[in-house]
């Protein structure tokens, strides 16, 4: 008897997580489908590389508890080294960025570092602060929106809005699409110098406004067999033989065969050598130094 009880309790439990499931299944999709362009962390927090000074005289100095707190965030009172002798004024919103570079030193592909220095410097999104309370030389901000830790000594400066560049609309992805014959450029970099990205990933790829790249802009991204410029491809000539697992009768070079679309994102931000991709769709990991064109 206990026995069928038990079965019943769990043919219920079962049924429940099922349903529970679903659930959330159908309400991710509608979600997904109901989004027509980035949100706002994906637009606030995705970074930038600019080849242009970024004003640092502004900084963040301390904040409240500060004898033990060593990173400040959303809801915390932090220090800024302006006041109204400068300028500033209660109620002034800024925006929270530091330089950053990749703390492993080895290069993910043969010419990363030499497009990266060409691209200029990196910078990390970290939030954004209201100012609250003004002194003659220092003011009081609330930090009101996080992407990651503040510390003393990051850059402050002013708000300035941006675009939400609307989604093209929803289709089936072209996973054959043709070379497109415009402008081709690399992933050289993503944020926060991940190795692998994929859908909602953000990167970074030296095209920008001096090749007539905009925010909006739509890149596809795609990789080469045989290529031998990234980490990832160890062995030499595997795009036509593996030692143990066959070999084609003929050589094959990498630009004999197709191309493999990986995925496609758009633009949000863009300076004069570089831009900032957020990925919408992706078949695979992408990696630092596969390939984009402009769609």
């Amino acid at each position: 008897m206990r026995a069928k009880a038990a079965g019943i309790c769990i043919s219920f439990l079962m049924g429940a997580g099922l349903c529970l499931a679903q659930e959330v299944q159908q309400t991710t999709s509608q979600y997904a489908a109901k989004l027509t362009q980035p949100d706002y962390s994906q637009t606030y927090c995705s970074g930038f590389v600019t080849d242009q000074k970024v004003p640092d005289e502004m900084r963040l100095i301390s904040g409240e508890q500060s004898n033990y707190k060593i990173t400040f965030a959303r809801g915390d009172y932090v220090y800024l080294n302006r006041g109204m002798n400068q300028g500033v004024r209660e109620g002034d919103r800024f925006t929270v960025v530091r330089p950053v570079s990749d703390s492993v030193e080895v290069p993910w592909f043969k010419w990363q570092d030499k497009l990266m220095k060409a691209m200029g410097t990196a910078y990390s999104d970290l939030g954004q602060v209201r100012v609250v309370k003004v002194h003659p030389n220092v003011s009081i901000a609330e930090i009101n929106f996080s992407c990651a830790y503040m510390q003393r000594g990051d850059i402050i400066r002013p708000f300035a809005e941006r675009a939400f560049p609307p989604f093209k609309e929803a289709g089936p992805f072209d996973h054959f699409a043709p070379i497109s014959g415009k402008p081709v450029a690399m992933v050289v970099a993503a944020k926060d110098f991940a190795q692998t990205t994929g859908t909602n990933d953000t990167i970074y790829v030296n095209l920008g406004t001096n090749q007539g790249v905009k925010v909006g802009d739509y890149f596809r991204i795609f990789r080469y067999q045989g290529t031998r410029a990234s980490l990832l491809d160890i062995d030499k000539d595997t795009q036509y033989k593996m030692f143990g697992f066959g070999a084609t009768p003929q050589i094959y070079k990498w630009n004999d065969l197709p191309r493999e679309i990986l995925g496609e994102g758009i633009v949000l931000n863009v300076s004069h050598n570089s831009a900032t991709v957020l990925i919408t769709y992706s078949t695979s990991e992408i990696f630092s130094g596969d390939y984009v064109e402009v769609e």
